[in-house]
Order: structure tokens, then sequence, then C-alpha cells
């Protein structure tokens, strides 16, 4: 009964939290005098913005029970930072209430909690005194954080020549292994290696069912493994929040539409007018919007080019890249014999994949022309256009591979 309860157990309360700032300095300091001399105080008459003042965090409210993780989505500056910020204590919100019940372990900020002049093991025994363990406590636990980290032969280094990658470890090895009941992880896994970010992922599943985790990161699998609930914040609101991780992180997805050209290299002899991601089923385009393709749909893509100075049909090369801009794929080039052929001063085609096993996520495409020939470049541009990836399952790997099993 007593084991129920504590599983029922509220560990984070946050109530209608708004954080405001001042975009000048100068106006900030002033402010903050003023409020001083006349006592306002945090939580009294701040939810009034004033000249120059903007909500990095506007009305955020949620409960987190032990055995919960939410996750915290957005783009850079949609105020997840700040947020973490004022569950950590770090700053005080200026409306609404933040309750936390328990130790808590945060991971926030690469290195930090770290005293860089001192030792890795003089920085675990600091971090373990200020969650509240005593010394016994944390001489237990040492060696299992050594280990953990995987820095035994740096240990007794100052942490300041650690890498980003060791602090991350031990910054972990440190929150995790001391089994807070809140544990707050920001974007820093994403330092790590896979390995070690695997090993991470493995720890938060072993202490998930005694904690309760507020867990921040832009990649979406991280995400989707681990947390339960999530609120997808923009511009310090939350435009979506509940249990539907899956459908938050579309919209996510959704926010990566760009269609402007970016142009790298250009010759003269050919400008690029047009792209569109013509639908299989229609002859429908979707004008600058993120067009959404499921898995396994075929692909096609319609280029229209200008030819001002050349009539030469060149060879292009289309590419895929996802949305942290790695290149994941890139279609067959055309050749003497493809079917293409130019028509005035233009050029147009359509370019065909059946079947677009990519898996769940944004990507994007860049086009590069060069002579037929010689192969000397006349043209490149990146983001020409981007289109969605749905399916239901989120995984790391780019391609989900279409598969029959049958038995032998």
């Amino acid at each position: 009964m007593a084991e129920e309860k504590q599983k029922n157990e509220v560990l984070v309360e946050v109530e209608g939290v708004s954080k405001k700032f001042c975009k000048d300095l100068k106006t900030s300091l002033w402010y903050g005098v003023k409020d001083l001399w006349s006592n306002v105080g945090g939580n009294k008459q701040e939810r009034q913005l004033r000249p120059k003042e903007f909500w990095a965090v506007k009305d955020i409210s949620f409960q987190l029970r032990r055995g919960e993780c939410i996750g915290l989505i957005g783009h850079n500056g949609a105020g997840k930072s700040t947020l973490l910020k004022m569950l950590n204590g770090l700053i005080n919100p200026d409306a609404g209430k933040i309750t936390m019940r328990g130790r808590v372990g945060a991971l926030i900020e690469l290195g930090a909690g770290f005293n860089p002049i001192l030792t890795g093991r003089e920085n675990i025994y600091n971090n373990g005194a200020i969650l509240g363990f005593t010394r016994k406590e944390i001489e237990e636990k040492i060696e299992a954080i050594i280990a953990f980290a995987e820095i035994e032969e740096f240990i007794d280094m100052p942490v300041q020549h650690y890498s980003s990658g060791m602090k991350v470890r031990l910054g972990f090895g440190v929150a995790a292994q001391m089994e807070p009941d809140i544990l707050i992880i920001d974007e820093v896994l994403a330092v790590g290696d896979l390995g070690f970010i695997l090993k991470c992922f493995k720890t938060i599943d072993d202490i998930l069912p005694k904690t309760a985790v507020v867990f921040v990161s832009h990649s979406m699998p991280m995400v989707s493994r681990v947390c339960s609930q999530i609120i997808l914040m923009e511009r310090g609101r939350a435009q979506f929040q509940g249990t539907e991780v899956s459908k938050a992180i579309d919209l996510y997805y959704n926010r990566f539409t760009n269609n402007e050209s970016n142009e790298v290299f250009n010759d003269g002899s050919l400008e690029l007018e047009h792209v569109e991601l013509i639908n299989a089923n229609s002859d429908k385009v979707a004008p600058d919007t993120l067009l959404q393709l499921k898995w396994g749909d075929p692909l096609a893509l319609k280029f229209s080019f200008k030819l001002p100075a050349s009539k030469a049909i060149p060879k292009f090369s289309v590419i895929i890249f996802d949305k942290e801009q790695r290149p994941v794929a890139v279609f067959e080039k055309n050749t003497l014999n493809s079917p293409i052929r130019i028509t005035g001063d233009r050029l147009v085609f359509k370019l065909h994949h059946p079947n677009l096993q990519l898996s769940k996520g944004v990507y994007s495409i860049n086009i590069s022309a060069s002579d037929m020939h010689s192969g000397s470049p006349k043209l490149r541009i990146n983001n020409v256009l981007s289109f969605q990836v749905l399916h239901e399952e989120e995984i790391w790997q780019p391609f989900l591979l279409k598969t029959t099993y049958e038995s032998v």
C-alpha cells in the first residue's frame, strides 16, 4: 500500500508559471531597482509586460509523478532552458508556483555544477553533498559512478582539462547513480557517443520507476524512447501538451518547413525556376507548405530550369538530407540516354522513386548540376524543398526497410 502511494506521489508540480526578460540591459537594471524599491517581489504584479520586456515562459502547467517522464521540445528560443532553470531553482518565476518534492539531480548545461579546478573525484563528493548525501553514502557509490563514466584513469585530474564527452559522462554518472527523486536532463546527451547514450537510456529505464524525469532534447528518437507525456513549446507557450508524444513530434517537425533556395554556386548557364514535390495520387502540389508523405509512398519531384546561356543538358545530382543536414540518400544521375528534352530555353523533367523507405522525420532536397562530359560544376542549390515522412515508429536509423518474414 505504501509502495502504491509512493508511486502516485506528485514530485513536480508546475502551476501557471511565467518568466519575463528585458531585451535591454540598462532598462532591465532600472526595472530591477524599481521592483526592489516598490517591494513588488516575484509574484504580485508581474503579469503585465513593460516596454522592452517579453515572455520567455508563459503560463506553463503540469504535474509529474514518480515513474513518469515528460519531454520538453521546441526550437531554439522556445523557452525550454528558462523553464529548466526555474525547475532547478537557478531563477525564480515572475508568476505561478513550482513545487519540487525530494532530491533533484540536474544536467542542464555542459559541466554545470562542476568546479573546474577540482578533480573529478572531488567534484563527485561536492555534487553528492549538494544532493544531501553523507560522505559515507557517497563513498559507497563513488566507484560505480567512476565506472559508469568510464574515466578511471582521469578521475584525479582537474575537470577543466576534461573533454566535453568526459564532462557529460561524469555529470550523468553522478546524477543517475545518486538516484535522485527528480532528474532533469537537458540537451547534454547530444555530446556523448552512441554507445554511451544507449547506456544512459538503459540507466534511465532502471531508475525511472523510482524517479520523475524532465527530459529536453532536439533528438526526437530520444524523446520518443523515454517520454510518457510531452510539451511542445513555442515562444514560451505550450503549443501542444498531452500524452500523444508522436503527435507532438509531428508538429515539431512541421516547424522545419523552408522552401527558400540557398544558391551556393551558379556559372550562369542555367537557373532553377521551380521545384515541386508531387503527390503520387494526384498532380496537386503543396504550395509553400511541408508536404507529408507516408512511409512506403512513391515520391515524385518536378524540376523546372531556364537555360539562358546553354542548350546542353547537364548531369543532375539530387541528394536528400535529414533535418540535421546529414546526407542520407542520392538519386541515380541522369545520362545521355535519359528522356530529358529542352524546349525553347527551358528544361523541365520529373524524377520518380517508387517506394519511399526513409524513416519518420523531416528531409530536405539539395540539387547540383555539372557538365555531362567534363563533370565541371554548373549549379548547386541547397534546401530547394522540404518534406516530411510519416510513420508510427520513431527510430534512430535513416532508413526503415520494407521486410517480410517467413518460416523455414
